[in-house]
């Protein structure tokens, strides 16, 4: 009885050759951009204690309440597949003492997180993310920066017909009378809620402000808003934020219904949207966190940044954006066991100069190597016999325009490798 196969896990998914260019390219961009602004790349746990989640993003949030790969290690300790990075990067920060050496307080990581939610388009129960964080900056110039650096990252890889929304949640002393205000509104109409919204309402009614189900879209568009319960603080740090950004000419739409996912976030919030993805068109977004480094056993050090979905990002990039050019690769088509030790030796040699090169590892004809090359795709093809190795040649055929020509084995590699080399890949 034949095994069954095995599948991959639904919402976990493969990437690959043909498409993993595109991610490649994504990651070169991010590093180059992000470093051009000063952020340092740093590259924390895929596993964290359960604790410092429920620390750091709220226990009341439907991450930690519903979405968390969360199990019992073998000592009994509760650990936690990172379902978000700011966390994981601020614990790192305070463990190795960052906070002392003020070279290391702009930081960026890039790698998978993992959330146990309903797998659609975009949006994965592993997922990939670029996060950028700064801390113990407590100007609003910074949230401008960090604004900038999103945009600027997103126009170097030509993603279009995007918008900036803005909001200020403000910060515990101006949120606890509109969280008063918010939950006293909700009461009135939580007939009209989803089921989740009216749990929310009462255990955090911040979050029923995130929904997106369209009723209770509707239902908030009569809500209070948190810009009208800033304090004077609040309101001139979220003035300046704006200000910075018009100085920057980027424009922006004030949404004071936006919140993030995320319990930590006071004051600046912000998402950048792709208009075309439909209802789910978040292509990064974030904002200031100054709490939660204290919140999580460090220093009371402010902290400001953002989350990229990279799996958005692949599906806005444009025809052939990110593909790079056409490998020019060159095949070896070798005809006994001589030929193959000494095709061999030149496959690696050339590997060694980095040229990309490929053989033939079963001992086909000629003719089935022919169409192996040609179903590679590659450029060039060296055929080398035992007639061609008596002679010292080999043949080196240019398989676009089929023509060939006999070259000398004695520097073979020094003279692929220059042709190789060529922008146009010719003689």
């Amino acid at each position: 009885m034949a095994a069954t196969s095995i599948t991959g896990i639904k919402g976990f998914n493969d990437i690959l050759p043909g498409e993993v260019e595109k991610w490649q390219w994504v990651e070169s961009v991010a590093r180059r951009i992000f470093s051009s602004f000063g952020f340092q790349e740093i590259r924390v746990p895929i596993l964290e204690k359960t604790e410092l989640f429920a620390r750091g993003i709220g226990e009341a949030t439907d991450i930690v309440e519903k979405e968390m790969y969360t199990f019992e290690d073998r000592n009994g300790q509760l650990v936690t597949m990172r379902p978000e990075a700011t966390a994981s990067v601020v614990r790192a920060f305070i463990e190795h003492g960052l906070h002392v050496r003020p070279t290391m307080r702009k930081l960026y990581t890039i790698g998978p997180m993992f959330r146990h939610e309903r797998p659609q388009k975009g949006r994965y129960r592993q997922f990939h993310q670029i996060n950028v964080e700064a801390f113990g900056i407590e100007d609003p110039l910074i949230d401008a920066e960090v604004i900038y650096a999103l945009l600027t990252f997103l126009g170097e890889l030509r993603i279009a017909d995007l918008q900036v929304h803005l909001n200020s949640l403000g910060c515990p002393l101006c949120r606890a009378p509109f969280r008063a205000r918010l939950a006293e509104y909700l009461a009135g109409v939580s007939h009209l809620l989803c089921d989740d919204c009216k749990r929310r309402r009462v255990t955090n009614p911040l979050r029923v402000m995130d929904c997106k189900v369209p009723s209770c879209r509707d239902v908030l568009a009569g809500a209070p808003k948190m810009l009208d319960f800033l304090c004077d603080d609040c309101r001139e740090h979220f003035q300046r934020v704006q200000d910075y950004l018009k100085d920057l000419q980027v424009a922006f739409t004030l949404d004071p219904y936006m919140v993030r996912g995320l319990d930590y976030y006071v004051k600046t919030a912000f998402e950048v949207l792709a208009r075309h993805l439909g209802a789910q068109n978040a292509v990064g977004g974030g904002g200031r966190y100054d709490g939660l480094m204290k919140a999580i056993g460090g220093p009371d050090l402010p902290g400001v940044g953002f989350a990229i979905g990279m799996e958005r990002l692949i599906m806005l990039l444009g025809e052939g954006v990110g593909e790079g050019t056409p490998m020019r690769l060159c095949f070896l088509a070798c005809l006994g066991e001589e030929a193959r030790r000494r095709g061999f030796r030149l496959v690696q040699e050339l590997r060694r100069s980095q040229v990309l090169a490929e053989m033939d590892y079963e001992g086909a004809s000629l003719k089935a190597q022919m169409r192996k090359a040609d179903r590679l795709g590659v450029t060039h093809v060296v055929i080398l016999g035992e007639d061609e190795l008596a002679r010292g040649k080999a043949i080196l055929r240019w398989m676009e325009t089929k023509a060939q020509e006999e070259i000398p084995l004695e520097g073979i590699r020094e003279r692929l490798t220059a042709l190789l080399r060529k922008p146009d890949g010719e003689a």
